[in-house]
């Protein structure tokens, strides 16, 4: 019986995961399947009450006790620099090594996106992130802060051994889901040290998938085509930093953060699920707040956990809330928060998926 974490979050965190469990819970109900849910009190809340994110205990039990976290948004602007977002996730990001951060981006529907010149073309961009390295390891620091003369350095990680695992998932999943193209991201004409890892170690691993296309952009180039032609890309690799960027890129491109999902995973070891907006302090407890890259995370969560029908499901029913317009307002519906999980939990039934 598979366990699951889940961690609701701050502001908006709370009020749509708890859609994302109301789903995750219907729809194992409906396929016959037992999950053991059980829910972390890790926050803002408690780090404000008690100056604690996560202890050291709390950490190894969701290392070794459960098969997957569902995480709601983190941050909250009472708790200075988001100390507790950065010991919670980014702790559980690097000390479970999940190395693999997966932003699948799909226009859903071509109303949801603000580019009016696709004509019908589809657009699914899978982003394969590097989650572990790069700018993220918080190398460097600050000298002489405050004065006339500081100076501010941030260093730049990558490893042979970090960016040709990452490469290697990407060419993996294309090659698993059939995608015609991979697309590795970088900046080597203006960092030639990193850039020249990452070019060496596509064109080595590219070289044991013949089948597959095989491109390098620059990052501004990238980023721009991302809008004028979103279509030419399939599955893009990356490191964390220009991930982080084009990943919201691509979401706002088929639809806006309210619909992306992520999973952050290290193969075969942990995994950890979380949309990926924020924690929008300005509209929680409204009743507002976009479930659906939440709900879609259970998506993501099934196919991890070997179901790829249950995930299909899923899917399929978010997809029909669209379609239907049973949507928040951001999206052009008129429902709440609530009511677009309890639409989505009962639409369950009724969106089998494709291959039954």
């Amino acid at each position: 019986m598979p366990r699951i974490a889940v961690i609701p979050g701050d502001g908006i965190g709370t009020e749509v995961t708890r859609q994302a469990v109301k789903v995750m819970e219907r729809a194992a109900a409906l396929s016959g399947r037992t999950l053991e849910v059980t829910h972390w009190d890790m926050g803002a809340e408690r780090y404000l009450r008690t100056g604690v994110a996560i202890t050291e205990a709390e950490f190894r039990a969701l290392a070794e006790d459960y098969d997957a976290i569902l995480l709601g948004a983190l941050g909250d602007p009472r708790v200075a620099d988001d100390a507790h977002l950065r010991e919670i996730l980014l702790g559980l990001r690097f000390r479970l090594d999940l190395y693999v951060n997966y932003r699948p981006n799909v226009l859903l529907d071509p109303r949801l996106s603000p580019l009016r010149n696709l004509d019908g073309r589809p657009v699914r961009v899978d982003i394969f992130r590097e989650n572990t390295e790069g700018a993220y390891v918080n190398l460097g620091g600050i000298f002489r802060k405050d004065t006339p003369d500081e100076v501010a350095i941030q260093e730049d990680l990558n490893t042979r051994r970090g960016v040709e695992r990452i490469v290697r998932a990407a060419f993996e999943y294309a090659r698993m889901r059939g995608r015609p193209r991979v697309t590795m991201v970088d900046k080597a004409n203006a960092l030639p040290a990193a850039g020249s890892l990452w070019r060496r170690v596509f064109t080595e691993v590219g070289a044991g998938y013949p089948e597959i296309e095989q491109d390098a952009m620059f990052v501004d180039a990238a980023a721009m085509d991302l809008v004028r032609r979103p279509e030419r890309f399939a599955v893009v690799v990356t490191s964390n930093l220009f991930g982080d960027i084009l990943s919201d890129l691509a979401a706002a491109v088929t639809g806006g953060l309210g619909l992306a999902p992520s999973a952050n995973v290290h193969p075969g070891r942990h995994a950890l699920f979380e949309p990926v907006h924020g924690s929008a302090p300005d509209i929680a407890g409204r009743g507002v707040a976009n479930p659906l890259a939440a709900i879609r995370c259970v998506a993501l969560l099934f196919e991890y956990l070997g179901d790829p029908g249950l995930a299909e499901r899923v899917e399929n029913a978010a997809v029909a809330a669209i379609a239907g317009g049973k949507t928040t307002p951001d999206l052009g519906g008129s429902l709440t928060t609530d009511q677009v999980g309890d639409w989505v939990a009962a639409a369950l039934a009724a969106a089998p998926p494709r291959s039954s």
